[in-house]
């Protein structure tokens, strides 16, 4: 037994020392581990408690859902409410749908502006690039005509040295040579030019369209006039009817449910009627053009910016434009659209 301790003893004590070493690498990457599993448990703690309030902020949105849907339900299952609730969500569909003529007008008109502008800068681009080009091939020619006459002038004098081989011609022969080192010379310097010419016609052929800045401020604004001038359209149809349904329209918008009461059935159901021509009478195209144009012309002689990059007037210029006592036969009154926001203006209006 001795004998065998002592044998253990030996091979612990002639174990390598690289052993523990490699012992510590192994204890310290263990605990690398350890700290990135902590950090990736700490992540996923975060992200369920993340998930946990989502989860509780749908089921609180779809309880607010589902007892608007059980009030909805409750009001359409009386006959003294059901008439009003349906009174009151046609009202915020006829509000819907100036918002949506509004926006599809605007959008129409935006993108034939940008068409325009595109198709302007394109032309000005190739103007100035045809300017540019025909500047650098005229530069081109001076330069290829003025590096042929050196060359011509060098195979002159060099002809007329060739002809001078009798000895008293020494001395015009040194003069010869020095004319042609001059003109050889004058040859490179007309290369060089010439070179200089062609990389700058190379560089203008080769030049890539400017980026396109976008729509400028004068478009945005006559975009958003347009726009106006259209809303004050809208009103103005609407205006004929009895009861006044923008405000009754907007009064539905504002709220989330059908609280109000529009009256009797009876009462209910002329309203109805009268918000179904109010629509034919927002969908209408007819004269729609000249109306805009003559309102928009109107609006463009008060129309006033805070700045010089603002695209939306000042409510009070679009204000004094409806203050103004108009010439019978003209436009008809409307409210100030952009004050009040009518039919969600300022959600469309290009910025």
């Amino acid at each position: 037994m001795n004998a065998l301790r002592q044998l253990g003893f030996l091979k612990l004590t002639l174990r390598p020392d690289g052993g523990a070493a490699e012992d510590d690498e192994r204890v310290l990457e263990l605990f690398r581990n350890r700290a990135e599993l902590k950090k990736a448990y700490g992540e996923l703690q975060e992200e369920i408690y993340r998930l946990k309030d989502l989860v509780k902020q749908q089921e609180a949105a779809t309880q607010r859902a589902q007892d608007m849907l059980s009030e909805l339900e409750g009001r359409l299952g009386v006959n003294d409410t059901a008439y009003s609730t349906l009174a009151f969500y046609q009202l915020r569909r006829l509000w819907q749908s100036g918002r949506e003529l509004l926006g599809q007008f605007v959008s129409d008109l935006t993108r034939q502006q940008d068409e325009r502008e595109r198709r302007t800068h394109l032309a000005h681009h190739n103007r100035r690039q045809f300017a540019r080009r025909q500047g650098a091939e005229s530069q081109v020619q001076a330069a290829e005509a003025l590096s042929a006459q050196a060359e011509a002038q060098v195979a002159t004098l060099e002809s007329q040295r060739a002809a001078l081989t009798r000895f008293w011609h020494y001395f015009k022969r040194r003069s010869l040579e020095r004319r042609i080192h001059g003109a050889h010379a004058a040859v490179a310097a007309a290369s060089g030019s010439l070179s200089a010419a062609r990389a700058e016609l190379e560089a203008v052929s080769q030049e890539a369209l400017p980026e396109y800045p976008g729509l400028s401020v004068e478009a945005r604004r006559a975009v958003n006039l347009a726009a106006i001038a259209y809303a004050e359209v809208l009103c103005a149809r609407l205006h004929v009817l009895q009861p006044p349904l923008l405000t009754l329209a907007r009064e539905a918008t504002a709220k989330r449910s059908a609280t109000d009461s529009y009256g009797s059935p009876k009462e209910c159901v002329m309203l109805m009627a009268q918000i179904q021509r109010g629509q034919r009478l927002l969908a209408s195209r007819e004269a729609l053009a000249e109306e805009i144009r003559a309102r928009t012309d109107h609006l463009g002689t008060y129309a006033t910016y805070r700045g010089a990059t603002d695209t939306c007037p000042t409510t009070d210029s679009i204000g004094a434009a409806g203050a103004d006592v108009l010439a019978a036969g003209a436009l008809p009154r409307v409210p100030n659209v952009l004050a009040e926001d009518t039919w969600d203006l300022f959600r469309v209006l290009v910025r």
